[in-house]
């Protein structure tokens, strides 16, 4: 199949094409940078001509509120509107465990949006709903940060590596369409205060990690299950401390 990959340059655009064409398939990587922009059109009719399968792994550039729903809304509208044009049969798109819960940060809101537009259209549609990436807990923790003090709640927490979701995703996109939404996450299951805590001392970072309730993720306060899949997910095989060996080899 020729399959599309919208943000097909990123974290896991990249790791999802090279998959896709491990199997014999047609991936393309769409990006700014290959000519491809969701947010103007460009290169959208072009790219997209005898596309089966397009799948949206890009991200926003901004996390401001307004910023980041703009970029949701229009990308998403414009990509639509070019697969239907083109005839695509199948639209897949990457998005987060727990949009539709607490915290309902402005990143959150954004992608709920995002899910409502495919869901309205006309084109068959998947949409995979994935953890936080092993790639980014580093982020979340200096977000997290006041002065040496990291806080953090102690709340449930399931993060996965990169090379995980993007397996995932393309299981979907060689599938037949969901018309719904799958849920993925890594394999071990813990409380995020506790994460971290253990992350920071295999990093060797002296911060220190504070247990606390009311600590808030990107703006929001989460529950117990904010963050993590309900039964039934799929899995990732890759273990955080693992993958933090692996990629401390590879450096």
């Amino acid at each position: 199949m020729k399959i599309v990959v919208i943000g097909g340059t990123g974290l896991i655009g990249s790791k999802l094409v090279a998959k896709l064409g491990e199997h014999g398939h047609e991936a393309v990587a769409a990006a700014p940078n290959t000519g491809v922009n969701t947010i103007t059109g460009e290169g959208l009719a072009e790219v997209l001509a005898g596309a089966q399968v397009v799948v949206d792994v890009s991200n926003s550039p901004s996390w401001e509120e307004t910023a980041v729903r703009e970029f949701f809304e229009t990308s998403t509208r414009n990509l639509l509107a070019a697969e239907a044009a083109a005839g695509v049969g199948h639209h897949v798109a990457l998005s987060i465990v727990g949009t539709e819960r607490p915290p309902g940060n402005a990143y959150f809101r954004a992608k709920v949006a995002q899910e409502q537009l495919i869901e309205k259209s006309s084109i068959p549609f998947s949409i995979v709903h994935a953890t936080q990436f092993f790639e980014f807990v580093r982020g979340i923790a200096d977000n997290a940060t006041e002065g040496n003090t990291v806080r953090m709640p102690p709340v449930l927490f399931q993060p996965m590596a990169g090379d995980d979701v993007a397996q995932a995703v393309g299981r979907v996109a060689v599938g037949t369409p969901l018309n719904g939404m799958v849920e993925v996450g890594g394999p071990e299951q813990v409380r995020m205060d506790e994460f971290f805590r253990d992350a920071l001392a295999a990093w060797g970072d002296p911060r220190e990690v504070v247990t606390d309730p009311h600590a808030l993720y990107f703006g929001g306060e989460l529950l117990e299950r904010s963050l993590v899949p309900d039964d039934g997910a799929t899995l990732g095989q890759i273990r955080y401390r693992d993958w933090l060996d692996r990629d401390a080899a590879a450096k």
